[in-house]
C-alpha cells in the first residue's frame, strides 16, 4: 500500500469518525428533552417547541399581532411538577404594527421543569427571575471550536 493510499484511508477514517459521533452526540442530546405543558390558552402566541431537561429547557414560538402592541414583555412562567413556581422569563415584544408576527426564543436553567404559562404584561415583575442562557452555538461555531481545538492540541 503506498503513502498516498495510508492518507486517503486515515482520512476516511476520520471523517467517519466524526460524522459518526456528531450523530451520537445529537441523538444523545435531543432525547433528554421532554415536552412540556402548556397552562394558557392565549391564542396570539404559538409555541411550536417547549421542551427541558432535568436542569435546563428551551421555549421557541411566534407571536402573532391581532392589535397594536407597543412596550410590552412576553412574561414565560416555569413550573415544576407540583405547580412550585421555578421562575420567570422575559421577552420584549418589538413595536408590532397589526397583522405582523414577532418570533421568539427563550433558553433557560431551572431544574425539573415540567410546565409553563405565557402572558402579554406592560411591565417586568419582581419574583424569582430566570437563569438566561446565552444563544444556542450554530454548526459553522461548533466545526470552527472543534477544528481550533484539534489544531491547539496536535501544536
Amino acid at each position: 500500500m503506498s503513502t498516498q493510499q495510508k492518507i486517503v484511508t486515515w482520512i476516511l477514517i476520520l471523517v467517519g469518525v466524526w460524522i459518526l459521533s456528531d450523530f451520537l452526540i445529537n441523538v444523545g442530546l435531543n432525547s433528554t428533552y421532554k415536552d412540556m405543558i402548556r397552562e394558557d390558552k392565549n391564542s396570539q402566541i404559538v409555541v411550536y417547541q417547549a421542551d427541558a431537561t432535568y436542569v435546563n429547557g428551551r421555549i421557541r414560538g411566534l407571536i402573532k399581532n391581532t392589535d397594536e402592541i407597543e412596550g410590552k414583555y412576553l412574561k414565560i412562567e416555569l413550573y415544576s411538577k407540583r405547580d412550585v413556581l421555578l421562575g420567570r422569563g422575559y421577552i420584549q415584544i418589538q413595536n408590532l404594527p397589526k397583522g405582523e408576527s414577532q418570533p421568539f426564543e427563550l433558553l433557560f436553567k431551572a431544574k425539573d421543569t415540567t410546565s409553563y404559562k405565557i402572558e402579554m404584561v406592560k411591565e417586568k415583575e419582581d419574583g424569582p427571575d430566570l437563569e438566561i442562557i446565552p444563544d444556542e452555538l450554530t454548526k459553522p461555531e461548533i466545526v470552527l471550536g472543534t477544528i481550533m481545538t484539534f489544531l491547539i492540541f496536535w501544536a
